[in-house]
């Protein structure tokens, strides 16, 4: 069972879940591990596609620290969000304290998903490892190195519409880590507290006319978090956080919408 924290201060302008930060300490690295350790884990073909390694990586941070999110959300951005969308304001704030993971929005300059949510990560290059890739764009992304000691393990590979086959590989990321985002990549990076995944709305799913399959949506802050990042961060919240059996935290057949097909 996870740890709560509850000798913390609250900022009057933090947003608070109603569940409380899950503490950040050795008992969830091992628990963690051992999870990921036991996990049968969902490995698909390539069949074509590229490969890619992203990173779910596991810190701290303190409640209230992300009370100013400065992003302008437009209405073109909030237009083509499927579902529901009322009130949200793109904005992430009010989500983290305790344990968290790292989030990124893409920079608004790039060629293919400009602006979108992502975790740091990328194609492999010839010759890495799954593992290899993930810990050079962590450090290419959000300026964090870390050494293949810090590894905790390997969730299920999810499939996206864009042509890839991506890897997420969880990491440890330590206390008190500096994240220095590349401005060529990464537009703002956000720690966001584990608990915020274990709201009673999340995940949601939508269905859209394109496709026969449930889109999946990750309530977080003032946004809403698509596959192929929701389906990743599903996936780790239902095996790492939650403690299911590996068949019972499957995403694969989770869809995307439309406006992360390209």
């Amino acid at each position: 069972m996870l740890r709560s924290v509850v000798d913390c201060t609250v900022s009057e302008t933090a947003v608070m879940s109603t569940n409380p930060p899950i503490a950040f300490d050795d008992e969830l690295r091992g628990l963690i591990t051992n999870r990921l350790a036991m996990h049968d884990r969902l490995e698909l073909p390539l069949e074509g596609r590229r490969h890619a390694a992203v990173t779910i990586m596991v810190t701290d941070s303190a409640i209230g620290a992300d009370a100013d999110d400065l992003y302008e959300f437009s209405d073109k951005e909030m237009g083509v969000i499927p579902g529901d969308t009322g009130g949200l304001d793109g904005r992430m704030t009010g989500v983290s304290g305790g344990a968290s993971f790292v989030l990124c929005r893409r920079s608004a300059g790039l060629n293919t998903h400009a602006s979108q949510w992502a975790l740091p990560g990328g194609r492999l290059d010839a010759g890495e490892t799954v593992v290899d890739a993930a810990l050079r764009e962590t450090w290419e992304e959000v300026g964090v190195q870390l050494e293949p000691s810090a590894v905790l393990g390997v969730l299920d590979d999810y499939a996206t519409r864009s042509g890839y086959v991506m890897t997420p590989v969880v990491v440890w990321g330590g206390a008190n880590v500096e994240l220095e985002p590349n401005p060529d990549e990464v537009l703002a990076a956000y720690r966001i507290g584990l608990h915020e995944l274990t709201r009673p709305d999340s995940p949601r799913f939508v269905d859209i006319p394109e496709s026969d399959r449930p889109v999946v949506q990750v309530p977080l802050g003032g946004d809403l978090i698509h596959a192929p990042t929701g389906a990743v961060i599903v996936n780790f919240r239902w095996l790492c956080v939650d403690g299911r059996t590996s068949s019972d935290s499957r995403v694969v057949d989770f869809e995307q919408p439309v406006f992360a097909w390209g």
